[in-house]
């Protein structure tokens, strides 16, 4: 079993440098993406959410998020985020064009979260974002946001 496995690995080593070398320079600033906190009405309360950058590896993005629920302080979360972004759409972005995106989410508790949104820039560097966090079958959250992107 670890012949074969290792056998894989020397097989498959030539084509690490090939697959990095075809990802897109002129892409690299879209690595690190920054989204201001944002809160969101519930039936009654809110809900806030804070995310850390995102940090794009391989067209995904990958971020950290703390969600607060108030007054139901303990309903709130946090988990990490992954963001699916092509290289097409990052060029499609760039160009001024609106993007629609999906990704998912899981909590501490091992709790998924399917998400979805769309992202619309402003200028090159920065855009607004809109976001669904399902909760569940029935009930989503909507957030609106800003995005910069880079440091």
């Amino acid at each position: 079993m670890l012949r074969r496995l290792l056998l894989v690995c020397l097989c498959l080593a030539p084509w690490g440098p090939t697959v990095l070398a075809t990802e897109d320079p002129a892409l690299r600033r879209y690595d690190l993406v920054t989204v201001e906190p944002v809160s969101t009405s519930i039936y009654v309360g809110s809900v806030s959410l804070s995310v850390t950058p995102f940090i794009r590896k391989a067209g995904v993005y990958h971020s950290n998020y703390v969600a607060k629920v108030f007054p139901y302080f303990f309903w709130g979360e946090q988990g990490w985020i992954t963001i699916d972004l092509s290289d097409d759409d990052l060029r499609r972005l760039a160009q001024g064009e609106v993007v629609q995106f999906k990704g998912r989410g899981l909590n501490d508790d091992g709790e998924e979260r399917h998400i979805e949104g769309r992202a619309v820039p402003a200028d090159a560097h920065s855009g607004k974002i809109k976001v669904r966090v399902f909760v569940s079958k029935r009930i989503q959250l909507i957030f609106n946001s800003t995005y910069k992107i880079g440091s």
